[in-house]
């Protein structure tokens, strides 16, 4: 039985491994960070109905989102759970 699970979760990995590539991971990150951006310029003009902070506040929200990400995906990288 674990024999079968570990093949299984190879064969499903190296399947997923293959079917998109890094540019599509790429696409779809910034994607998402702009999607998520959007919603932050949305709710902070709501709240403030200031255009020009909302902006302010989409933009500070992107880039310390982005170096938090970065730093995250580092942290995880050196965690040997899982992998």
């Amino acid at each position: 039985m674990i024999l079968s699970q570990k093949t299984i979760h190879k064969t499903s990995f190296e399947k997923d491994k293959i079917s998109e590539k890094p540019i599509r991971s790429i696409a779809k990150s910034v994607s998402w960070r702009v999607v998520g951006t959007m919603d932050t310029i949305l709710i902070s003009w709501l709240i403030t109905d200031k255009l020009s902070i909302a902006f302010s506040i989409g933009t500070i929200e992107l880039i310390t989102k982005m170096i938090l990400y970065f730093f995250h995906e580092r942290v995880w990288n050196a965690i040997k759970w899982g992998k």
